[in-house]
């Protein structure tokens, strides 16, 4: 059953993938004012999912991350990140985590040079043991949708046992739960809690209502 992941779990030293995986559920956020963050972060909370990844698409994505750091009830991370430059850029702001859509060494080892968790995308059987070579196990399976899904990442896991997969892109309400079924995804990312223009127009009750809907169902 999905809960509610307690500020008490983000505090120094905790296992970030262990929150995450207890969360199940992280909404990938893109925010074109850091103005929205903090009604945003709050609405995440009391809809019971505290954990936000902030993309690197918006020149926002810096201070948005720092706002919602700085509110010390949300576990934040930084996705889209392509470049060493963006690492020190998240990291810098408060960000917990750092999420690539590919797999970068550059990155991952910026990150592990700053004892930052990071997820690579991988999607191929060259490009996870190309993780786990790095000391990585655990990925982001982007674009899950056009990538073979539930199936591909089954498949992927008959060899790569030790791995676990967070797949991101293509991921709603209609096929959560085929994901979720699968003992070797930790979590899934998904934006449909977190609509654009409802964060543009600060709309936090309906954000709040759709994160609620969300938990509910990644529960089910």
């Amino acid at each position: 059953m999905t809960t509610s992941v307690p500020l008490a779990e983000t505090e120094p030293f905790m296992d970030v993938l262990s929150v995450l995986s207890a969360a199940r559920l992280v909404p990938v956020v893109v925010l074109d004012d850091a103005a929205g963050a903090d009604v945003l972060a709050g609405a995440l909370v009391a809809g019971g999912l505290p954990v936000a990844e902030v993309t690197f698409r918006t020149a926002a994505a810096p201070e948005a991350i720092r706002v919602m750091a700085d509110r010390g009830d949300v576990l934040v991370g930084a996705g889209t990140v392509l470049t060493v430059a963006q690492v020190d850029q998240a990291v810098a702001a408060g960000a917990r985590f750092v999420v690539s859509p590919g797999l970068s060494r550059a990155v991952v080892e910026r990150c592990q040079e700053l004892g930052v968790v990071v997820l690579p995308g991988a999607v191929t059987a060259t490009e996870v043991q190309a993780a786990l070579e790095l000391g990585l196990t655990t990925v982001k399976f982007f674009p899950a949708g056009t990538s073979g899904g539930p199936a591909a990442i089954k498949a992927l896991a008959a060899p790569f046992g030790q791995v676990r997969f967070v797949p991101t892109g293509g991921v709603g309400p209609g096929n959560l739960a085929d994901y979720l079924a699968i003992g070797s995804v930790a979590a899934v990312g998904g934006s449909w809690m977190v609509p654009r223009d409802l964060i543009a127009a600060g709309d936090g009750a309906g954000i709040q209502e759709l994160t609620t809907q969300a938990v509910a169902l990644a529960a089910r």
